[in-house]
């Protein structure tokens, strides 16, 4: 049984078949993808959540387990630049893959720092061989899993956070927020964040950045095929109210409908907060459960605004980080404050540049999106929300887009309370449990419950994280957990379905 077709669900519910399990999805709203859901308004669509596709291998692997080809059912597209970084100044620096045109840039803004980058990109590929080659797809199930790696993050410095691991090495402040924003798509403030999480830099370099022809949605579309003709049950509109629980071990789940399903096992691509406090009675929770549950900090909100344009805006690219004029101290509001403050720093997604087909023709659609504080801080979006967005679109037609009210045809946004009321997330946060060193690896919620045999968990509150190649390889740490079923339901024959189209 898995409750929830986020990324995390849908690629578990894929490698338990693949292991021979008959599986059952359960999704409490009334379409697939969790965050990756989709908006569609007077001719446009709008990717409510994910919209950076790092990793493309790891969807490649999922279809290949079942004995398909992705390319038979979604289509992806990489992205030049990765993303085009903007400053108060003016000035912008345009993170590709290419290390010519990076160091070329970089020498722009400040030449010495062109052998620091050298340096830093060393000590990142170096991270990342670790971090994410040796120990994403791991179980941290136990305090000696961790003792294991502690040496080799010694060595790799990751006791550093982020911020301060690349201020070793690159001495231009506007170089060091290209360098170090990255965590934010992840939930982190690089400020706080271990460095372990630079790693994220040289995957980014390995593996670009890739879209999917039609957006985020596609793919959720193409894996919900997949998983139809692999002989998944999916059932919409059945939120989970309970997960049952008899001699500690869990045996069934009841929906809030009032019907009992049973089950050999529950995976729960719910947040892990919500599942054990709303999902699992008391008596089945351990107190140091409970403790853990009230003690985890929770990563930031997402204010997240759409709009669509009936004019072209072709000078911005796919992905544009329009940074503020404060970085520490912005972070500091957003993450410890927790205070709303006058000034932002915004990620503006324009899917157009690459597939113009999700606008109507002429058209223009976007996605931004401000860090803001999660719903511990008070904040009243229903109140705050309206001018909040006007104030965006205000900054964004004085910096990038001459003219943008006057061409918007369409407009809403949400906010954490999307987050908290509708994706069931814990204090409104976009991405689970903040990624710090005491949220990372044995820290963070386990893969496996400690208190009830036969819960397992995936998604962006386990381990390995949040994130897209996080959330997918959370579904490779499960089945090292997952005992191999006794009797294998096998795979149906591929079927003869057309191509996607190009």
């Amino acid at each position: 049984m898995v409750i929830g077709s986020g990324f995390g669900g849908l690629s578990a519910a894929i490698r338990l078949r693949a292991m021979g399990y008959p599986v059952t999805l359960l999704e409490a709203r009334d379409q697939p993808g969790g965050r990756a859901s989709v908006f569609k308004r007077e001719g446009y669509t709008f990717d409510a959540g994910p919209t950076v596709i790092t990793a493309p291998y790891l969807f490649h692997e999922l279809f290949e387990l079942v004995g398909r080809d992705i390319n038979d059912f979604v289509e992806m597209m990489p992205v030049d630049p990765f993303y085009r970084i903007t400053f108060p100044d003016g000035s912008a620096f345009d993170y590709v893959g290419d290390e010519e045109r990076l160091l070329a840039q970089i020498a722009e803004f400040n030449p010495d720092d062109v052998q620091g980058y050298r340096r830093l990109a060393e000590h990142s590929r170096r991270i990342f061989d670790v971090g994410y080659t040796q120990l994403a797809d791991q179980p941290f199930d136990t305090i000696m899993d961790m003792m294991r790696v502690v040496p080799d993050m010694m060595k790799l410095e990751n006791y550093r956070s982020v911020y301060s691991l690349v201020a070793k090495y690159i001495k231009d402040e506007r170089l060091r927020q290209v360098f170090t924003f990255q965590p934010l798509l992840v939930g982190g403030n690089p400020f706080n964040v271990t460095s372990i999480y630079l790693l994220i830099h040289w995957l980014e370099r390995k593996w670009g950045v890739h879209f999917a022809r039609g957006g985020t949605t596609a793919i959720v579309a193409g894996m919900m095929r997949l998983i139809d003709e692999i002989g998944v049950e999916v059932r919409l509109n059945t939120p989970v109210a309970e997960i049952e629980v008899e001699g500690g071990r869990a045996t069934a789940v009841r929906t809030e409908s009032g019907e009992r399903i049973a089950c050999q096992f529950v995976v729960s691509n719910a947040d892990p907060s919500m599942t054990y406090k709303k999902m699992v009675a008391p008596e089945h929770r351990s107190k140091n459960s409970d403790r853990r549950v009230e003690r985890v900090k929770q990563s930031m909100g997402l204010f997240v605004g759409f709009f669509g344009t009936d004019k072209k805006y072709e000078d911005i690219k796919h992905h544009t980080i329009v940074l503020g004029p404060r970085y520490r101290g912005l972070l500091d509001d957003i993450f410890n404050k927790k205070v709303l403050a006058e000034d932002f720093s915004l990620y503006l997604h324009r899917p157009t540049a690459s597939d113009p087909s999700l606008a109507p023709e002429g058209h223009d659609c976007f996605y931004v999106l401000s860090p803001v504080p999660n719903n511990e801080s008070g904040i009243d979006w229903e109140a705050q929300g309206p001018e909040y967005m006007e104030r965006i679109l205000q900054s964004l037609e004085a910096r990038h887009m001459p003219g943008l009210r006057q061409h918007i045809t369409t407009q809403f946004w949400t906010s954490p309370d999307y987050f908290q009321q509708e994706l069931r997330s814990a204090s409104g946060a976009g991405f689970g449990p903040e990624p710090r060193l005491t949220q990372s690896a044995w820290f963070r919620y386990h893969n496996r419950s400690k208190d009830i045999d036969g819960l397992y968990f995936v998604g962006a509150g386990v381990h390995p994280g949040a994130g897209l190649p996080g959330v997918i390889t959370s579904a490779k740490v499960l089945e090292k957990l997952v005992p191999a079923p006794a009797h294998k339901v096998p795979l149906p024959s591929p079927s003869l379905q057309p191509r996607v189209s190009a």
